[in-house]
């Protein structure tokens, strides 16, 4: 599913939950953290069930030990997880999100459809539940119109609602995308809220030709005001050659992660590049390598991408970023500032959200 962003994946989750952490406990749990976003599973786990022997109950590293387990593909393990959580903390939101993902990628979408309902009535503004339910509706109407063209095939408005629903939820190239399939952010997040996974791709509304056609079962994208305003955007905006070349920097950017071509990847970067844990840049360079090298496929898209000029030679790129890898999918808000340097744009820094 979707927004599974996490710089400094303990203070994330404090945050989130609101509870205190002893000195040692917070040590324990950034150590955890650390591991698992270098993909170090095993030793990771080990450390959150340290923290675990201590205190049982703590909803941190109970949330922690379920994210670890679906990126060990124990997903059994992790279903117990997050549901003692819902149990235990009943107010929370994310622990009943996590569970919609893991019962949507085993195809349990009723299930999928009850926690994520939970999720809504705990925390009625909860976004990223309520696109997550949207995917899942569309993909038990895909379902049902798919058994009733089974039971008879001639079924004209069964086929076209059918064909709808694929459309929107079709993983084909569009307009403005490096690739269809939503993906993960990079950089140092793997679950920005707390949410493993995306169970189907984000649906994107295609423009048709033809007459519009009736209302779908539930579908809908999202849609979110301009990033800029007016009058900034005037400075330097769409339409500028410089805007377009740093539009095309972006989407290079961004499609030789997909391909996992690290060289490429790094030299997008400037050499004043802004770390985001103002670690060095060679110690940031080996983590970005080690993630991408991971055995896998990585597919890295954008949407919605707007750049804006800060003046001659600085732009501000704004888009939706969706990322996947392996069980992980994840889709959130970035920001991108580049800096022209010998004729080519390059980022300086780097952030989730606007």
């Amino acid at each position: 599913m979707t927004s599974c962003r996490f710089p400094l994946l303990a203070l994330l989750l404090a945050a989130t939950f609101g509870f205190a952490s002893a000195p040692a406990r917070a040590d324990a749990l950034q150590e955890a953290s650390k591991l698992f976003k270098q993909g170090q599973f095993g030793p990771a786990l080990e450390k959150t069930e340290q923290v675990l022997a201590g205190k049982p109950k703590d909803a941190q590293a109970r949330f922690l030990k379920g994210l670890i387990l679906t990126e060990m593909n124990r997903q059994g393990d992790a279903i117990a997880v997050f549901t003692r959580l819902t149990e235990d903390y009943p107010e929370l939101p994310e622990p009943y999100n996590n569970l919609a993902v893991l019962y949507a990628q085993q195809k349990q979408f009723e299930k999928a459809k009850n926690a994520l309902e939970m999720a809504i009535r705990t925390h009625p503004s909860y976004a990223t539940a309520h696109e997550n339910l949207g995917d899942i509706y569309a993909r038990m109407a895909s379902q049902a119109y798919d058994k009733a063209l089974q039971i008879d095939s001639s079924n004209a408005s069964a086929q076209n609602k059918l064909a709808l629903i694929r459309d929107l939820m079709s993983v084909s190239a569009r307009p403005g995308a490096v690739t269809a399939r939503p993906s993960a952010p990079g950089k140092t997040q793997i679950a920005s809220a707390p949410t493993p996974a995306k169970p189907e791709p984000k649906p994107e509304p295609k423009p048709k030709p033809e007459a519009k056609p009736e209302p779908g079962p539930g579908v809908t994208t999202e849609v979110r005001p301009p990033a800029t305003t007016p009058a900034a955007e005037s400075r330097f905006g769409p339409g500028n050659e410089a805007t377009a070349e740093a539009e095309k920097a972006v989407r290079e950017w961004a499609a030789a992660w997909t391909r996992k071509d690290v060289k490429a990847y790094l030299a997008a970067y400037a050499s004043d590049f802004q770390t985001p844990g103002g670690e060095t840049r060679t110690a940031w360079e080996a983590e970005r390598k080690r993630r991408i090298d991971k055995p896998g496929a990585i597919e890295v898209g954008i949407e919605q991408l707007r750049v804006v000029g800060d003046g001659a030679d600085r732009v501000t790129a704004r888009f939706r970023q969706h990322y996947r890898s392996g069980a992980l999918k994840t889709s959130a808000h970035k920001t991108l500032v580049l800096v022209r340097r010998d004729g080519r744009w390059l980022i300086q820094q780097e952030r989730i959200g606007g």
